[in-house]
């Protein structure tokens, strides 16, 4: 049935492909063909992935080839048809805003060429959560950057996006030259690529060569995830691309790393050793408190949201690197019950950040900016938009009832665990990481009070917004199923949690039911050390807001309301520069962050007589801050690299004579290296 489903799911996506390239001289059916292609595609991965969660079949395909070493090696289990569940409701979702985003670029862009990148970039992500040999992975894991980077440089008349798109297009393939260095050294230490036979050697492999794979692969995996310090291809590419695209990409495509990353250190590789989980937890609380902190210093809607994605990868990566931990130090259940949280808190961002995403998408189509000071008041007009982008902010800042809340909960109650730990060096690792998880909720919130406050409240600040309408119903519809979903996981994440208590269970051989008890929407931690109900929270909700509003109405029922003009201090006019702006919101923060930061501050005034400076007749401030790791890392590393450069290009003399003997002394090279080593 698995085989049958997913070679039906990649027959959409090709044709999906192929009619859209064949269409691309009529744009509308072009779209329409891309699309309607891409959402069955999605459609029948949603059902390949419930069918594999239900049935809890594992189901093996190889394919030979006349290649050696390399197979058409497919896999599907409970870990891979949760992550092809997440692909098909974002596809879904993003496929059908797609059909209606696309049409303002009908008279500028290829619409045909999109449409084959996009199909094939959708195909790839169901191939890459089920290879399993190493060579056939690297083969599909290609095609998903190579289609994602062409559907980035879309907007290619544009030059910041050009740029943005080359970033991405190195720093994916710096990824990809330590996957690749990787997959080497366990194939040296196992003579096989197939996963699941490295899986059983993995015992006979050397430590130095373990911890070497270690390493690779959270360089190359974390890469694509996008982790502190390697992010810096991330909240470039992410706003440069379409939004659908976007949501995609940011959803889904960065997953692909954690996918991996729990692949490799939780199922392939049995005792880890602990400073593994230790340098993934320091990693996950670094990404998670810098991401958010590099968030509210954004004023660019889109780049905004691809900080947040940082932050909820380390997020992410906290639950993961307890998990290692706990493994590590014989503590199975404790390692499970990590891995489900940030499992599903993989699941709650894909869902509230494709939403954000598809939200964003909606507000630049009608705005034609993606600058927050250029917004307001598009509740007004936009207020399905503003609704839904709504719910996905309170999602994203982990408030109850939502689903963002459910899955941080249970990353604290894995934090909370390893805090009871006896060794104090480890107490005060999972302190930090609390901490650092506690800011970044905090942080968060403030961040969407900005974002959405700036966006959708008081006055139009630009002539756009206050033209602006509310989208076609089919860029409002798939905001309205992911917010649906933001509300259904959170009430049911008892559900969801015994969904993952499966899945967890078949990748790591554990339960965690020792520790999380799931009864219908009800989820208990440590026999009543902690619990969660949505359904009673929101009904406490609803009851204290409804009796805060009817004792504030009882209290005032008496006092007269006069309407009238506000006194602004002798002006007679409320005008839009009058507001508070996303610069002042951040301003107070960035500043006790200064150190990160390292603000500037540039002042312009314009005097009515420049003999008198008391009266001004402009008064312009320009707030700026410092990427710090573009500017102490990256770009010293570009100056180091164009130095070698230069150096080695004097061994290019053009004496073909001396190409010859380079030939040949690297030959010898290889020769003893194979031969000793």
């Amino acid at each position: 049935m698995s085989s049958t489903l997913f070679t039906i799911l990649l027959s959409f996506f090709s044709v999906g492909a192929l009619l859209s390239l064949f269409w691309s001289q009529k744009k509308t059916i072009s779209n329409l063909c891309s699309n309607l292609f891409a959402i069955a595609g999605s459609l029948t991965g949603i059902i390949l992935g419930a069918f594999i969660l239900v049935t809890q079949e594992v189901t093996s395909l190889i394919f030979v080839t006349g290649l050696p070493l390399f197979s058409l090696s497919l896999r599907f289990d409970m870990l891979a048809g949760y992550f092809m569940l997440i692909i098909g409701l974002i596809g879904l979702a993003s496929s059908l805003f797609g059909m209606g985003y696309m049409r303002q670029y009908f008279k500028l862009y290829n619409i045909g060429l999109f449409g084959f990148f996009y199909n094939l970039f959708l195909l790839s992500l169901f191939l890459v959560v089920t290879a399993s040999n190493g060579l056939y992975f690297l083969f599909v894991w290609e095609i998903m950057s190579l289609t994602s980077f062409f559907l980035v440089i879309f907007e290619h008349k544009h030059h910041d996006t050009i740029k943005a798109g080359i970033l991405y297009f190195i720093m994916t393939h710096v990824g990809t030259m330590f996957l690749l260095a990787a997959l080497l050294l366990l194939y040296g230490a196992t003579h096989t690529f197939d996963f699941w036979q490295i899986r059983v050697l993995a015992g006979t492999i050397p430590d130095w060569l373990k911890d070497t794979v270690f390493v690779f692969a959270l360089l190359g995996f974390g890469t694509k995830a996008g982790i502190i310090p390697l992010h810096i291809w991330l909240p470039k590419a992410h706003s440069a691309a379409p939004s659908h695209v976007s949501a995609l990409m940011s959803g889904v495509m960065i997953k692909m790393g954690i996918f991996m990353l729990f692949r490799l250190f939780l199922d392939i590789f049995p005792n880890i050793p602990l400073w593994w989980g230790i340098v993934v937890l320091i990693i996950g609380a670094c990404s998670s408190l810098l991401g958010v902190l590099y968030a509210l210093a954004e004023h660019d809607l889109k780049r905004l949201l691809a900080y947040h994605s940082i932050e909820n990868i380390g997020i992410i990566l906290l639950g993961l690197g307890s998990s290692m931990i706990f493994f590590s130090l014989q503590q199975p259940v404790l390692a499970a019950l990590a891995a489900l949280a940030g499992l599903f808190h993989t699941l709650n961002h894909a869902v509230f950040k494709s939403l954000l995403f598809l939200g964003a998408g909606s507000v630049i189509s009608q705005t034609g900016t993606r600058n927050l000071e250029k917004y307001g008041g598009l509740i007004k007009v936009m207020p399905y938009t503003a609704l839904f982008f709504l719910v996905g902010a309170v999602a994203i800042s982990g408030l109850p009832p939502l689903n963002g809340f459910a899955s941080e909960w249970l990353t604290f109650q894995s934090l909370f665990a390893g805090v009871q730990d006896p060794r104090i060096g480890l107490r005060s690792l999972f302190l930090f990481a609390g901490g650092a998880l506690a800011l970044t909720g905090g942080l968060a919130a403030a961040c969407f009070v900005k974002a959405f406050g700036i966006t959708f409240l008081a006055r139009p600040r630009s002539t756009e917004s206050k033209e602006a309408k509310e989208s076609s119903w089919m860029l409002v519809v798939p905001m309205g199923f992911l917010a649906v979903l933001c509300v259904a996981i959170g009430f049911g994440a008892g559900n969801v949690v015994a969904i993952l208590e499966q899945v967890v269970a078949q990748f790591t051989l554990f339960r965690p039911s020792e520790i999380v008890a799931h009864e219908g929407s009800t989820v208990v931690i440590q026999n009543g050390f902690a619990s969660m109900n949505m359904p009673i929270l929101i009904l406490t909700l609803i009851a204290v807001t409804s009796l805060v509003f009817l004792l504030t109405r009882w209290v005032s029922r008496k006092q007269k309301v006069v309407r009238d003009v506000t006194w602004d201090g002798g002006y007679t006019g409320l005008l839009p520069f009058m507001e508070i702006t996303a610069t002042a919101f951040s301003r107070s923060l960035v500043l006790i962050f200064k150190g990160l930061f390292q603000p500037t501050q540039q002042k312009k005034l314009e005097y009515i007589d420049a003999n008198i400076r008391y009266f001004t007749k402009t008064h312009e401030i320009n707030f700026a801050t410092k990427n710090v790791f573009e500017v102490y890392l990256y770009q010293p590393l570009l100056a180091v690299s164009i130095m070698l450069t230069k150096k080695v290009k004097q061994i290019q003399g053009g004496n073909l004579n001396a190409y010859i003997l380079y030939i040949f002394l690297t030959l010898i090279g290889l020769f003893f290296w194979a031969r000793y080593f």
